[in-house]
């Protein structure tokens, strides 16, 4: 019984392991994969497959880390943020795909036999990915504009600092206890309501507005 159990949690825990990596780099596309690169490095946390061994390269890990530096600057300057989300609006999906295949195909300290869920089509975790960290990006995209009106501006670095914390928060987690990345992902969904209802009230009020304008 206790080996049936294991054989049927991997497949999970890989899943989850990989929708956390994907939707941090939703947020930040660099914060994963520096995270997965940094722990195959210098820990046991997690083991990368040797397709994947490039991620941990001293070079990879310098380049995701001027990379980084340059998106923390720029998403938390108004005006700047928005034109930073139109570019990244390819890395992230892209950044997405990668993580979550070379997340969920590890051996981490939850999982000892990576890859039973994938193991038929190595293209399907990618997919995964990208639609996974494209979704997050969009959402994060369209709640920018939002707080900055309601904000004029100053809740810009406010918000860009807490998605980067929830990025390496959420990397770190997918890694160690992949089973909390469900919380994540409600937190997520009620996000997700929270932006469609106040760009609909945006909407109507200014069609208010402009309706009273014509009389």
């Amino acid at each position: 019984m206790g080996l049936a159990c294991a054989w049927h949690a991997e497949p999970v825990l890989e899943a989850l392991t990989g929708t956390g990596l994907a939707g941090a780099a939703g947020l930040n596309a660099y914060i994963p994969l520096l995270a997965i690169g940094v722990l195959d490095r210098y820990t046991s946390l997690i083991t990368l497959p040797d397709s994947w061994r490039w991620l941990s390269n001293g070079w990879v890990l310098t380049i995701l880390g001027v990379l980084l530096a340059v998106e923390l600057v720029a998403d938390k300057i108004p005006l700047v943020d928005h034109a930073n989300d139109v570019i990244q609006t390819v890395v992230r999906p892209t950044a997405g795909g990668l993580a979550f295949t070379a997340g969920s195909t590890s051996e981490t300290v939850t999982v000892t036999d990576p890859g039973s869920f994938f193991e038929s089509k190595q293209w399907v975790p990618m997919v995964i990915g990208i639609l996974l960290a494209g979704s997050v990006h969009l959402i994060k995209a369209a709640a920018r504009p939002v707080i900055n009106t309601f904000t004029l501006g100053l809740g810009a670095p406010v918000v860009s600092t807490a998605e980067d914390a929830t990025s390496a928060t959420l990397s770190v987690v997918a890694i160690i206890i992949p089973v909390l990345v469900i919380v994540f992902i409600g937190v997520f969904i009620w996000l997700g309501w929270w932006v469609l209802t106040r760009r609909r009230r945006r909407v109507r009020a200014q069609a208010a507005a402009a309706t009273q304008n014509t009389y």
